[in-house]
């Protein structure tokens, strides 16, 4: 696609949709490797919950540091929902420091995937919520930054 003033915004909302398709993608590999844990095959479940963490809170760390402002430079109207998609990361990241304690202290896969629920829950809920509030006016804001510095590390 042509880097023009009419297709980057465009490129933000789709940005973003891929972004959080990815984020889920994450959360099920590490839900998958629950499955094996403990298992001669199975997979390195620390590994798998720890990207996890790291991708969404610096998914929530971008979108708070870059995008949003540009969002509400543009779009001060945005202002009670871009407060509601923080207290979101807040809450958020609250439960993926849950997820770290339990991964860091050896807990049982059940326990494991009653935190990976809770944060799957509330991750989907937000990424609907951001989703519905956010897409239409990405689809006009000009930013000029690379992905990555605006959506996280999977953009």
């Amino acid at each position: 696609m042509t880097e023009t003033s009419d297709s980057r915004p465009i490129a933000w909302a789709a940005q973003m949709r891929t972004v959080h398709e990815r984020l889920r993608e994450a959360l099920e590999l590490a839900e998958d490797g629950l499955e094996d844990a403990g298992t001669p095959e199975g997979v390195d479940v620390l590994l798998y919950c720890w990207g996890f963490c790291a991708a969404l809170t610096g998914h929530h760390g971008a979108e708070d540091e870059t995008l949003f402002p540009a969002v509400l430079r543009d779009r001060p109207d945005l202002t009670e929902a871009v407060g509601r998609l923080r207290q979101d990361h807040s809450m958020i990241e609250h439960l993926l420091n849950g997820l770290r304690d339990a991964v860091g202290t050896g807990a049982s896969p059940d326990v494991l995937r009653q935190h990976l629920d809770g944060v799957g829950a509330v991750m989907e809920s937000h990424f609907r919520y951001e989703q519905r509030e956010l897409l239409g006016p990405l689809g006009y804001l000009e930013l000029d930054v690379e992905p990555q510095r605006a959506l996280g590390p999977l953009a």
